[in-house]
């Protein structure tokens, strides 16, 4: 197995572990030990220095397993919006790679979007008010 491969492996486990009860138990209880542990230690600096470095530790690997999990999830949902947009016969292949467009172009794009999106607000209002007006429900 090459080392992508099990980093893959062990940052998808890691990660649907973190994200469980189990872990948000044992987490919960590592800071009610070191609560209880307090008046033993006299809550001096070491007491404190131990929670600090450990919860230090583990925010700064969960930050790269989260954001590896991220890249993971978003590529695979671009690949199936990739899909559903190629497989759609009047739709705007150039919406294929917008990840990879500047800002400028993105803005440029998005423009007649939120005309249409205007547009079908705009349309719904006037059909809801010419709608005839429900009858209220009775108890």
């Amino acid at each position: 197995m090459h080392v992508k491969d099990l980093f893959n492996s062990v940052a998808s486990k890691a990660a649907r572990g973190a994200g469980s009860l189990g872990a948000f138990v044992a987490a919960l209880a590592v800071i009610l030990i070191w609560v209880v542990a307090g008046p033993i230690f006299g809550f001096n600096d070491t007491w404190q220095l131990v929670i600090n470095t450990g919860i230090t530790i583990i925010t700064y690997l969960m930050v790269f397993l989260i954001q590896h999990t991220q890249n993971v999830d978003s590529a695979a949902l671009q690949i199936k919006l990739d899909e559903l947009i190629r497989a759609t016969t009047d739709a705007n292949n150039e919406l294929l790679n917008l990840e990879e467009m500047d800002d400028d172009k993105l803005e440029e794009i998005r423009q007649p979007y939120e005309a249409l999106a205007k547009t079908a607000a705009m349309a719904q209002q006037k059909k809801g008010k010419c709608a005839p007006s429900q009858p209220a429900f009775e108890d």
